[in-house]
């Protein structure tokens, strides 16, 4: 198998790569993020999923390599991370009783041959009805400012949901392990 590399520097996606027990590094690729002019957000994804792959192609030319990009989509308008506390506050009155899909653009790259798998992975969570303390009480406890939507599945952000769905939960942390190891498979690679 050719070594794995995940192009990211993501602490989630990394915890959640290791959950299938196979070796790999990480690095962060260097590419512009920025949103094409009228670019849908599953194009937006699946292009940046697969820039990150390929930015890193010419360090590791015999690798696996695994790009992954994900927004948060709420009335066709793409909520990015939050940064400060009052953006997290104003993504969740907005979410409030709402639905916000998250879309995972995930890419596997073999450098050696060039061929990459490219996907987008939806999955949607149907928040509760959210008051101003319920918000301010949550975003001070876990403080999810790196976070597409502003909140941490994987945490307390559970709480704010009334449902989710969707075909692969990882996804909505931001690598769909399912889809993965579909792809992993058809690169040759035995799992479990």
């Amino acid at each position: 198998m050719p070594p794995l590399l995940m192009a990211s520097s993501s602490p989630y996606r990394r915890e959640l790569l290791a959950r299938l027990q196979l070796p790999f590094d990480s690095q962060a690729p260097d590419i512009d993020e920025s949103h094409q002019p009228d670019e849908p957000a599953e194009a937006l994804v699946r292009r940046l999923a697969e820039a990150k792959a390929r930015a890193l192609s010419a360090q590791y030319p015999h690798h696996l390599i695994i790009g992954s990009d994900q927004v948060a989509v709420l009335d066709d308008q793409v909520l990015g991370k939050p940064h400060t506390f009052e953006r997290a506050q104003q993504q969740l009155r907005s979410a409030s009783g709402r639905s916000v899909t998250f879309l995972t653009g995930l890419a596997l790259l073999d450098s050696a041959s060039g061929q990459c798998q490219v996907d987008c992975v939806p999955f949607t969570v149907h928040f509760r009805t959210l008051d101003d303390a319920c918000i301010q009480r949550y975003l001070q406890r876990e403080q999810p400012y790196d976070c597409a939507g502003s909140f941490k599945s994987e945490g307390l952000g559970i709480s704010l949901f009334r449902s989710t769905e969707g075909s692969d939960a990882t996804s909505l942390i931001g690598l769909p392990l399912i889809r993965l190891v579909d792809m992993l498979l058809a690169a040759g690679v035995e799992l479990p």
